[in-house]
């Protein structure tokens, strides 16, 4: 689960904008998300331009840390939540459970590549895990774990649907390495993600459609993946600035692109 060009983390031009389109849920809730969509990908063009891309995509590993070393612990308090639903009847507490337990196994470690990424990068482990996140990723993930406590845990499925759906873009890690100089080893997330992420959307998509989910339920998953692109938004235009970033430590020389740490 990433989030983009990130979040599968928000990463390119999104994964989303290539799937096939069902009549179900997954369909309204792709509806939807379109009406957001401009202003994401202006965004995270911005992000991603040449000038000065270098520093700013150590940043960039730095705060999708902060977002992916929340995906395993969100979903493990969702499927705790639903077992104690399952005992009292809820029908969507088994499937969306089971779904849940096998998209952990599949996310386990993913916050460990973004750090391997940073080091490659001339980065340490400390520049993504010593700073306090700022109040955009709190909004972002936060919001996840109220839904889930004092709601229902189905809202997660919107959440995820946007960290999936708006992942790297194929041609993205390729992009960097040119106008960065990096190599290989520190683009593994954004590398491994707009193959990965493109498959978890459509388990996510085909989830959406055979879930019992009913007017209210739909409407949460609704309003958590609108809340989701939107602050994923905001995020990728602060990233986009021009801002101190961590600098290199004990890295050689990756700037052939003549990009100034």
């Amino acid at each position: 689960m990433s989030t983009g060009a990130a979040a599968r983390l928000p990463i390119g031009t999104g994964a989303a904008a290539r799937r096939p389109v069902s009549t179900g849920a997954s369909a309204r809730l792709r509806t939807k998300l379109l009406l957001l969509e401009p202003e994401f990908r202006g965004a995270t063009h911005h992000m991603w331009r040449a000038e000065g891309l270098l520093p700013r995509y150590r940043t960039y590993l730095c705060t999708m840390h902060a977002v992916i070393r929340a995906s395993v612990p969100l979903m493990e308090l969702a499927l705790d939540r639903l077992r104690t639903r399952a005992a009292s009847g809820d029908p969507l507490a088994a499937p969306l459970a089971a779904y849940l337990a096998e998209h952990i196994r599949e996310e386990e470690g993913h916050d460990a590549w973004l750090l391997e990424d940073l080091r490659a990068a001339g980065g340490t482990p400390e520049d993504a895990l010593g700073p306090l996140p700022s109040p955009l990723i709190a909004s972002l993930v936060g919001s996840q774990y109220y839904w889930i406590e004092h709601h229902h845990p189905v809202a997660l499925l919107g959440y995820i649907a946007v960290l999936e759906g708006y992942a790297p873009a194929p041609g993205l890690t390729d992009r960097i390495a040119r106008r960065t100089g990096l190599p290989a080893a520190a683009l593994r997330t954004v590398r491994e993600h707009s193959v990965l992420d493109t498959e978890h959307l459509d388990e996510l998509h085909a989830l959406l459609d055979r879930l019992p989910l009913g007017r209210d339920r739909e409407a949460a998953v609704a309003v958590s993946a609108l809340h989701s692109l939107d602050a994923l938004t905001r995020l990728f235009v602060r990233l986009g600035r021009s801002a101190p970033a961590p600098s290199p430590r004990g890295a050689g020389p990756v700037s052939p692109m003549g990009v100034t740490p």
